[in-house]
């Protein structure tokens, strides 16, 4: 997502030797049900007033060791924080964050999200007005559109603390929780996420944290913030965008042509409704197997459309994938570094 100052300025899994399963894990969700799944993804932020964008079993010991995140009740059949990607369940991360040292509230951890969002009822319940603050113009995966925003104090979770931000009011579309949590102030930080637990632990990155069955790979910075990954599809070479707010994975229309000829057929018309509430259309097809390193992908159903995020990004040319957490949310375990640029993948046991 961007944000501009108006005021101002008017399925299964395999890897090498084995290969695993996750029955429903992928399969395709119902046209409304993408309705955040594509809100935040990959979006770009800056501040509304001009501020700058701001660029287990060997493993259990080290879990251990950082300190819990407090819990927080969510009003949804999801678990309350990493819900693993299931039929009829959105598979998004939740994290429990305070605002002003009130909440926590409940923001989806979003990795393609550059700023943090939250909608009116937050505002609401902080007692902040929105009338008193400016218009921002605010970009999402489907288009833009002017929204209030509101400054904050602090923003808190785990060793994740923002001063002094401010957060644009967008539209509740996010299925019970209250915004989004983006990637501003985790240049230092790693992400874990323990699907088979429960439980995400946001905390400073102090080295490599080693584990037995993990598979790390390289991350590349995008666009400030944007974490990628360079994989192959059907065998075609293509950037994959590592997105925890898009519900499912989206293609642009430069890797749809490489793949159309051979691999792209019985193309399914899906609706696709941003944050800003614009809608786009999209083709779905069961993609290619998808290459991740020593990993492979297959099943994954893929929406191709000519995204207005893809254009945001300047990503139009190339072939690229944004991947959603119909594929991320299917593994065991998931470590983000920021610093060290490395994901950390471990599947599940078959």
């Amino acid at each position: 997502m961007r944000v501009d100052d108006v005021d101002s300025r008017g399925s299964a899994i395999s890897s090498v030797g084995r290969t695993w399963r996750p029955g429903l894990a992928l399969a395709c969700f119902p046209v409304r049900a993408l309705l955040l799944a594509f809100c935040l993804a990959g979006a770009t932020l800056q501040a509304a007033t001009g501020l700058p964008e701001t660029p287990v079993a060997a493993l259990e010991p080290a879990i251990a060791a950082i300190p819990p995140i407090p819990e927080v009740l969510v009003e949804a059949p999801e678990p309350r924080f990493a819900a693993p990607t299931l039929r009829d369940r959105i598979g998004r991360i939740w994290a429990p964050v305070l605002i002003n040292g009130r909440g926590p509230y409940r923001l989806v951890l979003d990795t393609g999200a550059s700023h943090s969002a939250v909608i009116a009822a937050v505002a609401d319940s902080l007692g902040i007005p929105l009338s008193d603050f400016a218009n921002v113009r605010v970009s999402g995966v489907t288009g833009s559109s002017i929204v209030r925003s509101i400054p904050v104090n602090r923003l808190e979770v785990g060793e994740l603390s923002i001063d002094s931000t401010m957060l644009p009011i967008v539209a509740d579309v996010f299925g019970g929780a209250e915004g989004v949590l983006g990637t501003e102030g985790l240049a230092d930080k790693r992400i874990l996420i323990d699907f088979g637990h429960d439980r995400v632990v946001i905390s400073r990155s102090r080295g490599a944290l080693e584990g037995i069955g993990f598979t790390t790979l390289p991350l590349r910075v995008l666009r400030g913030r944007l974490l990628a990954l360079d994989v192959r599809v059907g065998g075609t070479r293509a950037k994959a965008i590592i997105d925890t707010g898009a519900q499912v994975t989206i293609g642009n229309l430069a890797l749809h042509e490489a793949l159309a000829r051979r691999w792209l057929k019985e193309a399914k018309k899906q609706e696709i409704i941003g944050v800003t509430l614009d809608v786009a259309q999209g083709d779905t097809v069961i993609s290619p197997p998808i290459a991740v390193g020593p990993l492979q992908f297959r099943g994954v159903n893929v929406t191709y459309a000519d995204m207005f995020i893809f254009d945001l990004w300047k990503l139009t040319r190339e072939p690229t994938l944004v991947l959603g957490m119909d594929v991320l949310g299917s593994v065991d375990m998931l470590v983000i570094d920021y610093r060290l640029r490395e994901l950390q993948i471990r599947l599940r046991h078959p």
